[in-house]
């Protein structure tokens, strides 16, 4: 890999809360135009993790390089040309609810430039038609399904033509339908933008569907980091038990279980 290709680079990063240590030990790098998907079960860390690459939890130990800056160890004029360069889609959408979609997706260009209003509007309407939202401007969340709010999400995330977008569990509260349709949408958007994509997810099929690599969290460490092929011809038992969704079996001791538990958590 090119060094200027990896436009993200986190070293070493530990977190603890109190006595739970969340993250033992995170090394992960992400190329310019490539998805990633951190993928793990319930409580292993992922959208810690994701607060910590996006500027929103410092880390206890490590380092996390986006374009080169030292995200916790940079002047605020360094951190804001970093964040003009990244998006964020959030889980639930985090939309406000007294702004028109619209008007969402016009806030990070009020954020940051200076632009006037018509020219926001203009591009707000180019990048809902992205998504496949293109007449929905003028309504506001409380009219959106939860598909839709993902993708206007997904709109605001992009509004400033970002070159690395975080999405945090894309697919969670979706039908498979409409889920499918999120993760063919992530993967045009890449294709004909060369956006990089880190996404969070507990969703194994919409992961094995968007990923260049899996980055598999367990237990504050990544247990594997490869692939989508590599990931399927892992012989290590428990991705093998993580990705056959194989739970333990009731004949098991109390003790496999705890096992298994901390594994998972």
């Amino acid at each position: 890999m090119n060094e200027s290709d990896s436009i993200i680079e986190v070293k070493s990063v530990h977190k603890a809360f109190g006595p739970r240590h969340v993250l033992r030990g995170i090394d992960l790098e992400v190329r310019r135009g490539e998805t990633v998907v951190i993928l793990g079960g319930s409580g292993s860390g992922k959208s810690t993790l994701l607060r910590i690459l996006t500027g929103l939890e410092p880390p206890d130990r490590g380092e996390v390089r986006i374009f080169g800056t030292d995200v916790y160890n940079s002047n605020p004029d360094e951190l804001a040309a970093v964040r003009r360069r990244i998006g964020m889609a959030f889980q639930d959408g985090a939309l406000f609810e007294s702004m028109t979609v619209g008007e969402n997706v016009e806030f990070p260009w009020v954020e940051f430039t200076d632009i006037a209003a018509k020219t926001r509007r203009i591009i707000a309407r180019i990048k809902l038609g992205m998504v496949g939202l293109g007449d929905a401007m003028d309504l506001h969340p409380s009219q959106l399904s939860g598909g839709m709010k993902k993708r206007a999400s997904l709109a605001r995330a992009l509004s400033l033509d970002p070159e690395v977008v975080f999405f945090d569990e894309p697919s969670s509260g979706l039908d498979p339908m409409t889920a499918a349709g999120l993760d063919r949408l992530l993967n045009r958007l890449k294709a004909a933008f060369d956006i990089a994509f880190i996404v969070v997810t507990h969703d194994l099929e919409s992961a094995f569907s968007i990923a260049d690599r899996i980055a598999l969290l367990v237990d504050g460490r990544f247990l594997l980091v490869g692939s989508t092929e590599t990931v399927r011809r892992s012989d290590d038992p428990f991705v093998q038990r993580f990705l056959g969704r194989q739970p333990p079996d009731v004949g098991e001791s109390a003790e496999e279980l705890r096992q298994f538990l901390k594994e998972l958590h």
